[in-house]
């Protein structure tokens, strides 16, 4: 159950290849748009000039279709974004259009980069001077520097030098380039359209165009696309890196129409309600779910428990996705459902939900339903305890925010003012995906697949006094 505090870093899409490549970059970040609310762009080429698209809001306040048409170019890139460790200024606002001695380059990115700081610290001491303060804009700084432009393959050897998750797509005058970090955190897929290439962070913004998802853009690959085609190259001592991708894209934050690392969203979230429904059954009336993303795993519950689905709750669609709002949190959650009082008065109802985070908002929605009459209230949550805080480009807050840092499940119980309270367990989350020890769960376990040397983390990018005003990932 959603609460003040969760947050996932942007969605990116690249094409090249094709006349209208503005308006399909546009198409395609409205199919992107539940991945980040505070801010959207575009950025097109047509060989001899970059244009480009770019503010704070949804994509529609930002980019009209009259814009997009207003963008020639065969070859673009997009973003929408949240922003997991600051707030938001329009300087960040991706993507960003820089130029060095090679020539404008634009980038988007998805994820979050661990060591960021001491990167930002030693270009600043060889005398960068940073536009933003976001951790995208580092990359560039690293192709900037003399040793790394008469390199082969500059951008292997720069990408080797981060750490942490990131999703990358690069647009040049005349090319586009996707780059995956070794871990392969976060999704990034490539597809056709005719005899263009599309790249994106779920396959739904493929369907949305008409695109054919092709695969996934490797763990640690570079796939450069031009007019002499798309050529793979590997980031620099990828070879050998454990896989690591992100379990929640799978528990909450994709779409359930998208294939996420090679799995159709909906199904593994099927699984993962079947599997609670086997370990924390519940004898109750109705099964209902939080919408959007506790639909799949609800219905997975009710078909394996027997208890009927139905629709508790009704959101209104025209609320953003609550843990995405950028400002007054509180408020968005107070507008965003409401209860179906027919389904639940006098009931015993199983509510299915994907996660619980600080847990006041799932309190708040809770009580929704006593006081629409429910004789019961049951809670299932498709994921196990959120424990420990995530570097890799979700915004868990820190540990002592996490309800299930400081409290055992009936305490937590209790807090939430429920009559039973029942968590996914990390084995039957694993069990959902076809290759489990492909997958990161360190915000469940605390066993992070690589070490955080120095962990990016709001409360230490935006005080001063810590030395820094950087303002991390997007």
């Amino acid at each position: 159950m959603k609460d003040l505090g969760i947050g996932e870093s942007c969605g990116v899409f690249a094409v090249f290849g094709t006349p209208d490549a503005a308006h399909l970059a546009y198409q395609a970040l409205f199919a992107l748009q539940h991945r980040g609310q505070e801010s959207a762009g575009i950025v097109v080429s047509d060989g001899e000039r970059i244009r480009s698209r770019k503010g704070l809001g949804l994509l529609a306040d930002v980019v009209s279709a009259n814009d997009s048409g207003q963008l020639p170019g065969h070859l673009a890139i997009g973003h929408v974004r949240y922003s997991t460790t600051g707030s938001s200024k329009p300087q960040n606002i991706q993507p960003l259009v820089l130029e060095y001695s090679r020539g404008l380059l634009a980038v988007a990115h998805n994820g979050n980069l661990v060591n960021a700081l001491a990167l930002r610290n030693e270009c600043e001491s060889r005398g960068s001077i940073f536009q933003t303060s976001t951790d995208s804009e580092i990359v560039v700084h690293l192709l900037a520097r003399p040793e790394n432009l008469d390199l082969d393959r500059p951008l292997a050897r720069c990408l080797a030098m981060l750490h942490g998750a990131y999703s990358f797509v690069f647009l040049t005058m005349d090319s586009v380039v996707a780059a995956r970090d070794p871990h392969g955190f976060r999704p990034l897929a490539m597809g056709r359209l005719g005899d263009a290439v599309v790249f994106a962070s779920e396959t739904c913004a493929f369907d949305l165009i008409g695109a054919k998802y092709d695969r996934d853009v490797e763990p640690g690959e570079i796939v450069t696309v031009s007019a002499r085609g798309a050529a793979s190259a590997r980031i620099e001592r990828s070879e050998g890196a454990r896989r690591a991708h992100c379990i929640f894209e799978h528990i909450y934050f994709a779409r359930p129409d998208s294939v996420v690392f090679g799995e159709s969203v909906h199904d593994v979230r099927i699984r993962l309600g079947e599997r609670l429904a086997q370990d924390s059954p519940a004898e109750a009336d109705v099964v209902i779910s939080v919408p959007d993303s506790g639909r799949s795993a609800a219905l997975g519950y009710a078909r394996r428990s027997g208890i009927p689905l139905d629709r508790g709750f009704i959101r209104n669609h025209y609320v953003g996705r609550t843990f995405i709002m950028p400002e007054q949190r509180g408020r968005n959650v107070d507008i965003k459902l409401n209860v179906v009082k027919s389904v639940v008065a006098g009931r015993r109802v199983v509510v299915v939900d994907d996660s619980i985070i600080r847990g006041t908002t799932s309190r708040r929605r809770l009580q929704s339903l006593r006081n629409a009459g429910a004789r019961e209230v049951h809670v299932r949550i498709s994921a196990p305890p959120c424990r420990h805080p995530c570097f890799y480009g979700i915004d868990f807050p820190s540990p002592d925010e996490l309800v299930a840092a400081r409290r055992d499940v009936d305490e937590i119980r209790e807090f939430l003012g429920v009559d039973s309270l029942g968590y996914q367990t990390v084995e039957g989350l694993v069990s959902a995906v076809s290759r489990p020890q492909d997958y990161c769960t360190a915000c469940f376990t605390g066993e992070y697949p690589e070490s955080i040397e120095e962990p990016v983390t709001k409360s230490a990018l935006e005080n001063p006094a810590l030395g820094t005003q950087f303002q991390g990932q997007d």
